[in-house]
């Protein structure tokens, strides 16, 4: 079975020939007429994937509690920018904001909240979810036009949309992985003649076998010295959440999930969502060149164990039925396990900030 965007990618490449990986995902993405975040809200259990926040208020609660921590670690300024980089549904943010107004309501007062989301559809769902805000929140198409002031910023499952490019290790070396047609005119992947800056690739690279992919973002390099560019000059900090790896290494993590299943990635381009891992050692030293501090880089269980996502919990269940409590223990396991599907050490969470403030630790 093919898809529009499949016919339309196979013209491309027989016009100009192979695409590069990062053109792949970016058409796959965001295509203007066929593109997934183009076409579909892909939220929530009627979408293709379930983020955090969709499976619990603990989430967004517990996210909540590390904004206004940060904000009296700066001193407790006003007025302040709370701001969120893809929303979603929203849900995150609305769970922030009630946390947020009950524990810290002169934060409430002196914050705007901003969001950046560039589709419409998602826009429309953002507002209704947070109409309970709806005189404090703008919407903007790019980072670059929020307001000045200090930032507390949050990023969850930003970084795995924005797009790689991939270098196979061939008998002649590393040479950058291209989308092409196979003899059956079916989208396949090939390997080109464009190379990699040896510095670039981890020290094992000599020995590493044929056909190992290794794989670069520049764009979210570009995206990480943005924000952190940001936080250096206005002052801030930002809490970044996402499924990758702690160290640079070897590996293919391209992949796609379509009805909540893993499918192919060249089988159903616009039709599902497309990702890769997080490079989490390279947006750490990104932001250490900008002149960031790194507050914590840490696996998603550990923070939210760190932050008291059990005693929220517990706090919730308190006085409620056995079904209630058995939910909420539930969440607590999905979000901060291990293993079976479990977000706690496949998520990892990592904090910069204004190399003036530190934190509150991650580990425990």
């Amino acid at each position: 079975m093919t898809t529009p965007l499949a016919e339309k990618i196979k013209a491309i490449i027989r016009a100009t020939g192979p695409i590069s990986v990062t053109d792949y995902f970016a058409l796959c993405l965001a295509d203007p007429e066929h593109g997934y975040y183009k076409t579909r809200d892909p939220f929530g259990r009627d979408g293709d994937f379930i983020t955090a926040p969709e499976i619990s208020q603990l989430f967004g609660e517990i996210v909540g509690i590390f904004l206004v921590e940060a904000w009296r670690r700066h001193g407790e300024p006003s007025p302040v920018v709370i701001a969120e980089i893809g929303p979603g549904r929203g849900t995150m943010m609305a769970d922030i904001l009630r946390v947020v107004e009950r524990l810290a309501p002169a934060l409430y007062e002196a914050a705007s909240v901003h969001l950046v989301e560039t589709s419409e559809r998602l826009q429309k769902v953002q507002s209704q979810t947070l109409v309970a805000h709806k005189f404090k929140i703008a919407w903007h198409e790019s980072f670059d036009t929020l307001p000045d002031g200090l930032l507390l910023l949050v990023a969850n499952e930003l970084f795995d949309a924005i797009p790689i490019r991939q270098f196979v290790k061939t008998p002649q070396g590393f040479r950058e992985r291209l989308v092409g047609l196979d003899a059956d005119d079916a989208l396949t992947f090939a390997a080109g003649v464009a190379t990699i800056d040896p510095g670039l690739l981890p020290p094992s690279a000599a020995e590493v076998p044929v056909g190992t992919i290794f794989e670069i973002a520049p764009a979210r390099d570009a995206v990480m010295a943005t924000l952190c560019a940001r936080l250096k000059a206005g002052g801030g900090s930002a809490l970044i959440i996402d499924y990758g790896h702690m160290a640079t290494n070897f590996g293919e993590t391209l992949q796609a999930v379509r009805d909540h299943q893993f499918d192919p990635p060249l089988r159903h381009p616009g039709e599902a969502d497309l990702t890769s891992h997080v490079d989490f050692e390279q947006l750490a030293r990104r932001a250490v060149a900008e002149g960031l501090r790194i507050n914590g880089l840490t696996y998603q269980g550990d923070f939210l164990l760190a932050m008291g996502i059990q005693e929220r919990a517990d706090a919730l269940g308190r006085g409620k039925d056995a079904a209630v409590i058995d939910s909420l223990r539930q969440d607590v396991e999905r979000l901060s396990g291990s293993g079976d599907g479990r977000m706690g050490e496949l998520f990892k969470v990592l904090a910069v900030s204004h190399p003036d403030v530190a934190l509150v630790p991650f580990q425990r």
